[in-house]
């Protein structure tokens, strides 16, 4: 299999290493537009650079991973969809819904497949607690505690096109929350506070959030997110239910200790970032895209999940300008 890499910063530095290693992956075009680094990485991973994005829809590739700059992801989605080819997206499809949309439309005239980025789903901790809310060892799920914290703010240059703490950050927690528990978000109230650097006011962002979510059976969910938590990066779910409760992302290395004189110590080496934290499911949610194209699995998170997520993100946005909770019906579909 040929398959074609668009964007090798960070993460698409990674997808290239991983790809280049897969067993059913015979060959690696990336490309970028730092030419030098699409280069750097070719040579790191064996793979061929490609001048533009040009020459990866036209050189025969068997698939197309997106891991370039957000504002490229909606035009590229299109372009793959066109070509006939399957495509592997970071998230989101598009800061707005206007251009998640028109992306998916191409996708769905085409006929093609796109996978989102969305790697929790393919985290060993995610995953086993799916299986424990859908085995009712939880009884009647009533509470659910999402938590994403970064360790470091963004680059200021970042944030002004990230689309905002809910859409950028929290949007994982979203999608997560509906995977886990198999429920539908159906009401969000949210707030968000700026205290922090004058960067986020001058971004009209805000560095910490939190927003109230109710799900469709009742079960209220809470999700919070910071870009300033020097403890270290912290993903965690917590999930309470009639019979048990159980924690997602708790571990030696989460940032956090107890204060009670027998509780968690202070870890030595907590998760520095994402790519740390979440490598293994980084590399199975490519090895799932990969046995995609091969037909020999389904679609893990297609575009319609990834909308989904995007129009809770925009509720909370609303809800936080508007100062009031705000129903999912109100937020455009199609």
């Amino acid at each position: 299999m040929r398959i074609g890499l668009i964007g090798t910063g960070r993460i698409g530095s990674f997808h290239a290493g991983v790809l280049s290693r897969h067993r059913e992956v015979g060959s690696l075009v990336v490309t970028d537009t730092d030419a030098a680094r699409a280069v750097a990485v070719a040579d790191r991973c064996g793979a061929t650079a490609a001048p533009s994005a040009h020459e990866v829809f036209t050189w025969g590739v068997d698939a197309v991973v997106i891991a370039s700059a957000t504002a490229a992801h909606a035009e590229l989605i299109a372009r793959a969809a066109r070509a006939g080819l399957p495509a592997f997206c970071e998230k989101p499809i598009a800061l707005d819904l206007p251009g998640t949309m028109a992306a998916l439309r191409e996708v769905e005239q085409a006929g093609t497949a796109l996978q989102l980025g969305f790697m929790r789903r393919f985290d060993a901790g995610y995953t086993a607690a799916r299986e424990l809310v859908r085995s009712g060892r939880l009884g009647r799920l009533h509470t659910v505690r999402a938590i994403t914290s970064d360790p470091a703010p963004p680059p200021p240059a970042y944030l002004p096109l990230s689309g905002g703490l809910y859409r950028d950050c929290l949007v994982h927690d979203f999608d997560i929350l509906r995977w886990v528990t198999g429920r539908e978000i159906t009401e969000v109230y949210a707030t968000g506070s700026d205290a922090g650097h004058a960067m986020f006011r001058e971004a009209g962002d805000v560095d910490t959030a939190a927003a109230l979510l109710t799900l469709d059976d009742g079960t209220l969910a809470t999700a919070t997110a910071t870009r300033c938590n020097g403890a270290g990066y912290d993903v965690r779910m917590e999930l309470a239910g009639e019979l048990d409760q159980v924690a997602v992302g708790l571990d030696d290395r989460t940032p956090i200790s107890s204060t009670e004189p027998h509780g968690l110590p202070p870890v030595d080496k907590p998760w520095p970032g994402f790519l740390e934290r979440f490598a293994p499911a980084y590399e199975a949610e490519l090895d799932a895209f990969v046995r995609l194209v091969r037909g020999e699995a389904d679609n893990a998170c297609d575009g319609r999940e990834a909308l989904t997520a995007l129009r809770v993100a925009e509720a909370c946005e609303l809800s936080r300008r508007e100062r009031r909770p705000v129903r999912m019906e109100e937020i455009p579909a199609d």
